[in-house]
């Protein structure tokens, strides 16, 4: 039983610091903090970033911190059979490619802080 906790808390902990390596991160209704609260504006697409360089980075810490607190969601974008395998408790599957096809259209809560993740 242990072990499978200790499995579980490794997995998550690998999932979220691989989604540093490609995350979007929408800004919060109200920050975590002043020095830590993510902040972007991109005219083009409301707000939505335009290249990789563009999107905001958040760190592991933060990104817990706030989904811990219901500050923030994390969407896995990843393929049907990669979430299938593993990914973050509580995470919502929701592909890339939905995403990006109709930004406008993605069934979430847009004043909600989301945390996207991929590897």
């Amino acid at each position: 039983m242990l072990n499978k906790k200790i499995s579980i808390s490794l997995a998550i902990t690998i999932l979220m610091l691989a989604a540093l390596a490609c995350n979007v991160v929408l800004p919060p209704k109200e920050p975590l903090t002043a020095a830590t609260a993510p902040s972007f504006s991109t005219p083009a697409m409301g707000g939505i970033p335009q290249t990789e360089d563009d999107v905001p980075r958040v760190s592991v810490v933060d990104a817990k911190a706030a989904f811990e607190n219901g500050q923030a969601i994390f969407v896995d974008v990843r393929s049907q059979g990669s979430y299938a395998a593993m990914h973050i408790a509580g995470a919502i599957f929701l592909p890339l490619e939905v995403i990006e096809a109709d930004p406008a259209g993605v069934p979430l809560d847009k004043d909600q802080w989301i945390i996207t993740y991929c590897t």
